[in-house]
């Protein structure tokens, strides 16, 4: 597939179908994440793959809790949303939390290699690995959709992460910047709408 249909292609699913990715496209898809460009060239990630169906519940049980559409409404009002894409978005993803990892085709946690409090900076070069890591991600999620796989990432609260690095025994000198669930969709799968962008009114030539 041609990499802009790739990158066009891709879209956030939440709805999958109960069916496994194999452990070759997995290798392929994570092959494409390491693809991505480092800052320091080393590519200190590691990827755990959640694949056991009751280690993957034992997970998402003590890091996730289930909610309801009412609930998702009371939070997304008092988030205080107004753009009605926006909060169409949040109240079909707010209730299928927990239900996007439990049943997605394969769980992934990216983790990278993070010496210093990711969440205390002392500059924006303090998150080279934290951006890299996303860049990793990213690719993933293009050489997913040319697979005809689509996914959803979520990020972990503090207390999710120290429950999720305990759980997997992850190293504590490496970070879990999200989940990322992979699937192949239900034919009824949700789409998000996205907002319409034009490229030339986004566009600013040698001065904003």
């Amino acid at each position: 597939m041609d990499t802009y249909e790739a990158i066009s292609r891709r879209k956030t699913i939440r709805d999958f179908r109960q069916e496994e990715i194999s452990m070759d496209i997995v290798k392929r898809l994570l092959d494409a994440g390491l693809q991505a460009p480092s800052h320091d060239h080393l590519r200190a990630w590691q990827f755990v793959i959640v694949h056991n169906r009751s280690k993957r519940r034992e997970l998402i049980e003590q890091t996730i809790k289930p909610r309801s559409r009412d609930e998702a409404i009371a939070m997304v009002s008092g988030w205080g949303l107004t753009s009605e894409l926006e909060r169409e978005m949040y109240l079909d993803a707010i209730p299928k939390q927990f239900s996007m990892l439990l049943n997605a085709g394969c769980l992934i946690l990216p983790c990278f290699r993070q010496t210093t409090p990711l969440l205390q900076p002392e500059s924006l070069s303090s998150l080279n690995a934290f951006a890299a890591m996303w860049c990793c991600i990213e690719n993933i999620l293009i050489a997913a959709a040319s697979e005809g796989i689509f996914g959803v990432t979520r990020i972990p609260s503090e207390e999710e992460r120290a429950t999720i690095k305990r759980i997997l025994n992850v190293p504590t000198d490496y970070e879990i910047p999200c989940y990322v669930a992979l699937g192949y969709p239900q034919e009824s799968a949700a789409r998000a709408k996205q907002v319409k962008v034009s490229v030339d009114e986004r566009m600013h030539l040698n001065i904003w």
